[in-house]
């Protein structure tokens, strides 16, 4: 009944055990462990080049260092004006880097244009000393609108990026979902296309609270030590945060988890679309669907006991609603949601 978010799952049983596993004997602090030297060949493996890779524990951490490694404190940081790094994470990434700003850009179903980036770039590098310079792009893969950057779009905007000089870097909090419902590879949906570093999430899909950095260029990784240190994410037992992006990995389970979320939202977006007053509000490509309906509609959907995130139009007295599947989510919980919306349109 709750589709407020993959948040609100818990931890998926392979990764509980990955945990358990991690808990047996003692281990060297902060990093020089195992299961955390192990992580750079699980990553180079999944991304098929050699990559530099950092676990933390949030997504916002993730982010606002990873930016801060490729942004100098006069840089302007170019995103889409509703991307979670400028609206959801309290100016931690200003905060990281020192002073550099980012800087919302437009554009439809929760993606900018390359040609936006481009007027961006032309506007603030004129004015020399008295503006904010360009330093880097943001990227949501999946974006806030539940939607995908094709590889071309990718490379169109890092291109744009490359040609002015600046570092491209992504925000893969639900990567594993881009992964599947692309069905591209991890590598032609990053550095193939021009990424420069990615935030790898895997706690909104299983895990109990770990993410990563990924460099693809390895030399850009060379101070990020002392980042993480500095941004307080420099664990002393790394051990299990590094259990959880290893058994996250391992047999493809990361997948196997975003392909049943996305799944399940595939349904409650196919079925909601044929029931009448409800429209789509973007197109459902991984595990987040956005729905405009009428007032009354979500109204009685909460008097009935399911959970979501609503905001107001102000259009015709519609309300937009955004419902997110997990890898928790059941079938009958889709069947449920359905059926109570058909029954309230009728």
């Amino acid at each position: 009944m709750d589709f407020r978010s993959d948040n609100i799952a818990g931890v998926a049983p392979q990764i509980m055990a990955a945990i358990a596993d991690a808990n047996t004997g003692s281990a060297t602090p902060y990093g020089d462990d195992d299961a955390t030297s192990g992580l750079t060949a699980l990553f180079a493996d999944v991304f098929e080049t050699d990559v530099a890779v950092f676990p933390l524990g949030t997504g916002t951490a993730a982010n606002s260092l990873a930016l801060s490694a490729i942004a100098p404190p006069y840089g302007a940081m170019y995103c889409h004006a509703d991307a979670h790094v400028i609206q959801d994470e309290c100016g931690a990434s200003e905060l990281f880097t020192g002073g550099a700003r980012l800087v919302g850009l437009d554009g439809d179903h929760g993606k900018i244009y390359a040609s936006s980036l481009a007027s961006a770039i032309e506007t603030a590098t004129p004015h020399g000393p008295h503006n904010m310079q360009p330093a880097a792009v943001s990227l949501s893969q999946a974006t806030e609108a539940g939607t995908l950057y094709a590889p071309e779009e990718i490379m169109a905007i890092t291109g744009v990026a490359k040609a002015a000089g600046i570092s491209v870097h992504m925000d893969g909090a639900r990567f594993a979902n881009a992964v599947v419902g692309s069905g591209m590879s991890p590598a032609d949906l990053t550095w193939r296309v021009g990424v420069d570093v990615l935030s790898f999430g895997a706690t909104k899909n299983g895990a109990m609270g770990a993410e990563a950095v990924v460099f693809f260029d390895v030399r850009r990784a060379a101070d990020f030590e002392r980042r993480r240190k500095r941004g307080g994410q420099l664990f002393s037992k790394m051990r299990f945060v590094s259990a959880q992006l290893a058994g996250y990995l391992s047999n493809d389970l990361w997948l196997d988890l975003a392909t049943h979320a996305n799944t399940q939202a595939a349904r409650i977006s196919e079925e909601l679309d044929r029931v009448e007053g409800i429209e789509l509000l973007h197109p459902t490509k991984v595990n987040e669907v956005f729905l405009a309906v009428t007032d009354a509609m979500a109204d009685g959907l909460e008097a009935q006991g399911f959970q979501f995130h609503r905001w107001t139009l102000g259009e015709n007295n519609a309300v937009g609603l955004r419902l997110v599947a997990s890898f928790e989510t059941t079938a009958e919980q889709v069947d449920g949601l359905v059926s109570a919306a058909q029954s309230l349109a009728e």
